[in-house]
């Protein structure tokens, strides 16, 4: 396999694992015997992830859809 394929692969599951670890631990702060939080604190959250999750996306959309056009 290719060597930037290769490495594509390894880092990109250890950032997503990562991520998804990371969206879990957030689901534990949804305990309201634990913690206190009002809808408006998860709208900012949501609003902040979502935000990011729609740059990322279009940052790989945009690299794969860009021409190489040369004269």
């Amino acid at each position: 396999m290719n060597k930037k394929r290769e490495n594509f692969e390894k880092i990109a599951t250890r950032r997503v694992e990562s991520i998804l670890k990371n969206l879990d631990l957030l689901s534990n702060c949804s305990n309201k015997y634990t913690y206190e939080y009002t809808k408006e604190d998860t709208a900012k959250i949501f609003k902040a992830i979502s935000s990011k999750l729609s740059l990322c996306k279009s940052s790989f959309d945009k690299k794969l859809t860009q021409s190489n056009f040369k004269l």
